[in-house]
């Protein structure tokens, strides 16, 4: 016979996939602007030495290119994972790199990472902006974004709970001969065709 029950979809971890969606977004256009910045900054004459387009770098890759990434890819686990640990293992890595992008600098001499070179600026003002942009400002709203997005993902709200909770149809269970074989319960169109032939 077959069962009829309706299931349950998902359990705790299940949430809408909306639930990380926008910051996600976010995310995912900090972390390329991180990544991609020191290489067409140079073009625009906002960049630090070396003033040069798409010069790879250690110090480059290590402090920008290297969070950038790894910002972008939390990004995306936030904005598409329908499940709640899977998104928030992108928050915590989006946390992760903008902390980095903050204190990367600071730490470059002790780990012996190459510095990342001066500002690109004639006036006080553009190297304050060329450091925000580049690294402490920019780290700073990366990781608000992925505390924000965290501190969403770490409540289980009645939304959630009812779309882990809505209901799915079952497959349908087949009746098993007395040799063990499966066997499916023929269907009232089988009955309605041998009908006919039989007229």
């Amino acid at each position: 016979m077959s069962d009829t029950r309706v299931h349950a979809h998902g359990g705790r971890l299940q949430m809408p996939r909306s639930r990380g969606a926008a910051s996600g977004f976010l995310l995912i256009l900090f972390g390329v602007w991180g990544a991609l910045i020191p290489f067409v900054g140079p073009y625009f004459s906002f960049a630090f030495t070396p003033n040069r387009e798409w010069i790879w770098t250690d110090a480059r890759g290590w402090l920008e290119v290297l969070p950038g990434a790894a910002t972008a890819v939390g990004g995306l686990l936030l904005a598409g994972s329908g499940n709640r640990a899977t998104a928030m293992l992108g928050g915590w890595l989006t946390v992760l790199a903008g902390a980095w992008f903050v204190v990367g600098r600071a730490l470059a001499s002790p780990l012996r990472i190459a510095d990342v070179g001066a500002p690109v600026a004639a006036t006080e003002t553009k190297g304050v902006w060329l450091e925000l942009t580049y690294f402490s400002g920019l780290g700073a709203v990366i990781v608000f974004l992925g505390a924000v997005a965290l501190g969403r993902l770490s409540v289980r709200t009645a939304r959630d709970i009812a779309f882990a909770q809505r209901p799915v149809a079952a497959q349908p269970i087949t009746e098993a001969t007395t040799e063990g074989e499966p066997r499916h319960r023929p269907r009232a169109w089988m009955f309605g065709r041998r009908h006919t032939h039989a007229h």
